[in-house]
């Protein structure tokens, strides 16, 4: 008899830089959802925001950093190294085409993005790939009347527990709780360009990189 595959976590971003607060989020949904890796995705050219403050290679580069110390972390360079836009989408068609139909994956996301889902390109047909794990602050939930008509109906049928997400490959939606830091990339970068410290704020060798590579100035 065949085992199961574990599940795999996608975490897409512009990790512009990495924080903390990315590393806190990616680690509570490795141990809340029971997830056998998380896989951080930088992305090359995000289409729904402005021009990243660092390029792509730093900022893969200070993925690999932040990383390198937890053995369930890994990166996945293809979106910084692809001439495209970085579409969500894609990437899961991407990542199933290689990882093959069976392994479960579950792409993390925050609950402002969750609610923005609509303003993705081919949003739903993300659960055709991969399953979707919301955080929320500890003691919240996701509210159906804060939604689009749409989204509301959508999670209406997808909801699930977190235990079923290795029961199948794709198609749940799953909530587990995020203690939020109050840590932000624009908030790291303003903080260094205006000349103050961002010790505490990232890790150290990410901290070292953006000093040697005169990042956000």
């Amino acid at each position: 008899m065949t085992q199961p595959e574990h599940a795999l976590g996608l975490f897409g971003g512009t990790f512009d830089p990495i924080h903390y607060g990315h590393l806190r989020l990616a680690e509570t949904a490795r141990e809340a959802l029971g997830l056998e890796r998380v896989r951080f995705i930088p992305a090359g050219r995000p289409p729904h925001r402005g021009t990243p403050g660092a390029s792509g290679t730093d900022r893969l580069a200070m993925a690999r950093l932040a990383t390198a110390d937890n053995p369930a972390f890994e990166v996945d360079p293809a979106e910084v190294d692809a001439a495209q836009a970085s579409f969500t989408i894609l990437t899961l068609e991407r990542l199933r085409l290689a990882l093959g139909p069976h392994r479960p994956l579950v792409l993390l996301l925050g609950v402002d993005a969750f609610l923005g889902l609509p303003g993705w390109k081919r949003w739903t047909e993300l659960f055709d790939f991969a399953h979707i794990a919301v955080a929320n602050r500890p003691g919240y939930s996701l509210d159906a009347a804060q939604m689009p008509t749409e989204l509301a109906a959508l999670t209406e049928q997808r909801q699930a527990a977190p235990n079923a997400l290795e029961t199948r490959p794709h198609g749940a939606l799953v909530q587990f709780a995020m203690t939020p830091l109050a840590i932000s990339a624009t908030d790291i970068r303003t903080r260094h360009s205006a000349g103050h410290s961002l010790r505490y704020l990232l890790p150290p060798p990410v901290l070292d990189y953006i000093s040697r590579h005169q990042l956000y100035l």
